[in-house]
């Protein structure tokens, strides 16, 4: 008896020690997402719009305005101003770009750096929504259309879909009111006297 509990106990503990083990071993390895890295973002989202709006002899109030305000302005260099952008993903994709400004006494001389993204952050997923949105409206259309299709190929006396909620019927001129007692002549979109 006392050697069925030992045996009972220390089976017990084995497999707390092999979950233990796993639960760690998984908390430590990137297989699974396991720990979540966030990305980093530092410095200054510059477009090339931006960048479009500079021209020599601008002022500093000037470029500070298109621009933004500059990450790195030495007292040793009073005349650069440096504009870097850092993003690491949680991928571990890393990007980075860096645009000087040169100044000459209090006017833009000359600007250099890596090539600018067309568009901000937020302006590439609101157009990665309205393609999405598109996306989705062409699938509802291709589905209309092999629906049609189907209807056609089986003799069905299906109203045809032309678009989502659009039949044939409605754009040939099909002007059956959905008023019945409304009469033939009476046109759909006459206005009804209040009472």
């Amino acid at each position: 008896m006392v050697k069925l509990r030992t045996l009972a106990s220390y089976l017990r503990a084995t497999l707390l020690g092999v979950a233990c083990a796993a639960a760690l071993a998984g908390c430590s390895s990137n297989q699974w997402g396991f720990p979540y890295r966030t990305g980093v973002q530092q410095g200054n989202w510059v477009t090339k719009d931006q960048v479009s709006l500079l021209r020599p002899g601008m002022s500093r109030e000037q470029v500070r305005y298109a621009l933004g305000t500059p990450t790195l302005a030495s007292v040793l260099h009073a005349n650069r101003w440096d504009y870097p952008y850092y993003h690491r993903a949680s991928n571990g994709k890393i990007e980075e770009r860096v645009l000087t400004v040169i100044f000459e006494g209090t006017q833009l001389k000359s600007w250099r750096g890596d090539e600018q993204p067309e568009m901000q952050p937020f302006q590439i997923a609101r157009e990665e929504v309205r393609i999405s949105q598109k996306e989705a409206a062409q699938h509802q259309l291709n589905m209309t259309r092999e629906g049609n299709d189907a209807a056609a190929a089986s003799g069905m006396s299906a109203p045809i879909e032309i678009l989502p909620g659009v039949t044939f019927g409605q754009t040939l001129g099909d002007t059956t009111p959905s008023d019945p007692s409304a009469s033939p002549v009476t046109p759909l979109d006459a206005p009804t006297p209040l009472r």
